[in-house]
């Protein structure tokens, strides 16, 4: 048995930036990964890594979900639309999420470890089903 977990950062957010762009299935058929900083460096407070927008079917991106952020030892998704089923999403999804006082209003959902990029990945597609592009 593995005993292992990935806790890292930067390598959480690849393995969801990959998800994002290798799935093609439900709400993941319109989104992806958009303004990436392939240098990032993790930071104790988070580093900006990419976006997760609403994509045309030329690929071109139209209005963005959600940033990710890497962190020493996690990851986290800022929602900037489709709070609040991201919120009910993640609880459902066992992840710990937080409000962000700022105007508008934003969530953070935290992924702690390479195990919670699947349910982050259902957090995203709730999101972008209640917070679309209309």
């Amino acid at each position: 048995m593995v005993e292992d977990r990935i806790t890292d950062g930067r390598r959480i957010a690849e393995l969801l930036a990959s998800e994002i762009d290798g799935r093609a299935d439900d709400e993941l058929v319109s989104l992806a990964v958009t303004n990436a900083d392939r240098d990032v460096e993790p930071a104790v407070g988070g580093a900006r890594a990419f976006d997760i927008s609403f994509v045309d079917e030329d690929g071109d991106p139209l209005e963005r979900l959600a940033r990710v952020f890497v962190h020493p030892d996690r990851a986290h998704l800022e929602f900037g639309r489709g709070r609040e089923a991201a919120v009910d999403a993640a609880a459902e999804a066992d992840l710990r999420t937080r409000p962000k006082a700022t105007t508008p209003a934003k969530t953070l959902v935290f992924l702690e470890c390479a195990a919670a990029v699947k349910r982050g990945v259902t957090v995203v597609q709730a999101a972008a089903r209640n917070g679309g592009v209309r």
